[in-house]
């Protein structure tokens, strides 16, 4: 029972973190001045919902209560998405993509936590994993997008 309990805390700050990227990706494609841009953060806004979705479901499964969490206070280490909003305000892809980053190196740095500090089960681990790929995979792109609007 403390496992799990264990698992649902980790769970439900991974969610945090889902939600503060979901969020903030949204922000972003809603305010992004480049069309490349926002398809892409549409893209990523929609991944984090999906994520969103199995991270709720093994909350579920090992008997916690994932409805009342949509990110927040539990993603204080995690709230860089907020530099999103300030990066906007001029509309600096730039800015824009380096808030991005930071959002992301934050969630891989948190994914890691999770799986080298918690007993979990092969399903579960198999499905952070998966997310932690695809994170690190938006990283990358964001990176390289990041270098060409420096140099454009």
């Amino acid at each position: 029972m403390e496992s799990n309990k264990k698992i649902v805390e980790s769970l439900t700050h991974l969610l945090s973190i889902i939600n503060d990227g979901k969020e903030g990706y949204k922000h972003a494609a809603e305010n992004a001045e480049a069309a490349e841009l926002k398809a892409l953060f549409t893209t990523y806004s929609i991944q984090r919902a999906e994520f969103e979705m199995e991270m709720k479901s093994f909350i579920r499964q090992f008997g916690g209560d994932a409805d009342n969490q949509h990110g927040g206070p539990l993603g204080v280490l995690h709230r860089t998405w907020i530099d999103i909003k300030t990066a906007l305000t001029p509309n600096d892809n730039s800015a824009v993509l380096g808030a991005a980053v930071t959002g992301e190196t934050s969630a891989i740095k948190a994914y890691d936590e999770v799986l080298n500090d918690v007993d979990l089960t092969y399903e579960l681990r198999q499905e952070l994993v998966s997310q932690r790929e695809a994170i690190q995979e938006c990283l990358r792109n964001i990176q390289n997008l990041e270098k060409q609007y420096a140099h454009s």
